[in-house]
């Protein structure tokens, strides 16, 4: 059959040659006999059948000549001759969505022209903008954008394809308009760090952080010590939030000042009674050290410790260990003066909590403090006889505190103490009771890689769901036993 089709084309018998291809097999050949021959309907269930570009682009011509504008931009959409799509979209088909989402994807310059000027006959000054900058016609995108007041569309639009003279273009206008923040924006997009920080601190505290974040970049000593004054209040006398400070430092890669800084900042919130936003910067902190590989400050490790250990003391209580919570209580008791907002009521709950645990001669010592003329008068009524019947009748007799072995000298020591006296080691405690780690119960929190007792972190996750550390819900099944061939491993395990 392809024989005698090849001969029949070429005594230019073409409807007979074409359906001798057909039969053979040979739809290409057939359907471009058929178009030649403008038969239509018999090229029309070929076409499907057909992979070669040029002859549905052949196809779409004749039916575009026909004035079958749909069939003929889908047949042009298969032959890959997107600029003809897009400019019968335009034209014809009034169908302007399909012409642009086509020279989005192609980002044709001829298509993107088309367009254009379809949209300013339209005064779609917006999408104008938008395909001028695809026909890579900057400088008419930009006059476009000025004389419409749509200069957001245009950076929008140009997004990180720009060049730093276009950037600065864009924040030459917003600095013209009063838009400093905008401004500069768009100056630090340029690589002008300088204009960029004193347009931001011109802004105020609004754009601080993005001041910050352009300082940071930079890394020049003469902007850190412009930000830093402005800061401290030197720009106005009012010395603005040490959070922002804080910041800084990270922004520069100043870890031990941060921590300083985050140290300081904590204990004002835990001043003011916020313990967990004080928790949180100094657990944050913490971690963003410890990432980067940089010891952390032993002042940062203490004032975590007692802020948990408070945090703890709720856990505890409301799983029914008092005795833990007691010792918990008694060590942030221990430190009442960093706990202004609350040392009544903390004072109140230690003295309760050591009697439910049998520490009688602790809850008469803590009962006798609340018995003095500053703390008397606070003391909740529904306690206030139990407290003064504890110090006209103690009881000061109480069982030594339990004991287990160190980490990392195995000598025997009060479960809660984190100071060995017999290796000097400061020692490692479980975030779920507060208490000194031991070898043989060993685990890490999944999430944050805290060190926990297993048997005790398991319990609590069972019953509470997420880690007291880092406060993210934690899968039991997650949780496993770490064996701790020696203290020389322990260091290596917390950081893993």
């Amino acid at each position: 059959c392809r024989d005698c089709g090849a001969i029949l084309e070429g005594m230019k018998q073409y409807a007979d040659a074409a359906t001798m291809y057909e039969k053979a097999g040979s739809h290409e050949r057939a359907a471009q006999l058929h178009i030649k021959l403008k038969d239509f309907n018999k090229a029309a269930p070929l076409m499907a059948k057909v992979t070669t570009p040029k002859l549905h682009v052949e196809y779409a011509k004749a039916k575009e000549k026909a004035g079958q504008y749909r069939e003929a931009a889908d047949a042009y959409e298969r032959g890959k001759d997107m600029d003809s799509v897009v400019k019968l979209c335009l034209e014809h088909l009034q169908t302007p969505q399909r012409a642009f989402s086509l020279a989005r994807e192609t980002r044709s310059t001829s298509a993107a022209e088309t367009i254009v000027e379809y949209c300013k006959k339209n005064r779609d000054f917006r999408s104008a903008i938008e395909f001028l900058l695809v026909a890579k016609d900057t400088q008419q995108a930009i006059e476009l954008a000025q004389a419409h007041d749509m200069m957001d569309a245009y950076a929008l639009f140009l997004g990180k394809e720009g060049t730093p003279g276009d950037y600065v273009g864009i924040a030459k206008f917003y600095e013209s308009k009063n838009a400093y923040e905008q401004a500069a924006d768009f100056y630090e997009k340029a690589g002008q760090f300088h204009k960029a920080l004193k347009l931001y601190l011109q802004v105020g505290e609004k754009a601080l952080d993005k001041a910050i974040d352009v300082v940071g970049a930079a890394r020049n000593e003469n902007m850190t010590n412009i930000l830093v004054d402005y800061l401290m209040g030197d720009h106005d006398s009012v010395a603005k939030d040490p959070n922002y400070l804080f910041r800084l430092h990270m922004a520069l890669g100043n870890f031990k000042h941060a921590a300083r800084t985050a140290v300081i900042i904590a204990r004002q919130e835990q001043e003011n009674g916020n313990y967990k936003v004080a928790h949180k910067m100094l657990f944050d902190t913490y971690k963003d050290l410890e990432s980067q590989n940089i010891s952390v400050p032993r002042e940062l490790e203490e004032s975590l410790l007692l802020l948990h250990s408070y945090v703890l003391v709720k856990v505890l209580v409301k799983q029914g260990d008092h005795d833990n919570g007691a010792r918990m209580l008694v060590r942030v008791a221990n430190s009442i003066s960093k706990f202004p907002a609350h040392i009544v009521p903390i004072l109140t709950s230690t003295v309760i909590e050591c009697q439910r645990a049998g520490l009688k001669k602790t809850s008469f010592e803590y009962a006798s403090m609340l018995m003095r003329p500053e703390y008397r008068p606070s003391i909740a009524e529904a306690y206030k006889k139990k407290i003064e019947s504890i110090v006209r009748k103690p009881t000061k007799t109480e069982e030594e505190d339990p004991v287990s072995p160190c980490p990392y000298c195995a000598a025997q020591c009060p479960t809660q103490q984190l100071d060995c006296p017999q290796c000097r080691n400061r020692l490692p405690y479980c975030i779920a009771t507060g208490l000194k780690m031991i070898i043989t119960d060993w685990t890490f929190c999944p999430s944050c890689r805290f060190p926990a007792l297993h048997s005790k972190f398991t319990a609590l996750i069972e019953a509470e769901k997420s880690c007291p550390m880092c406060d993210n819900e934690i899968v039991p099944s997650s949780i496993t036993k770490v064996a701790i061939a020696s203290h020389a491993c322990i260091v290596v395990h917390h950081s893993d």
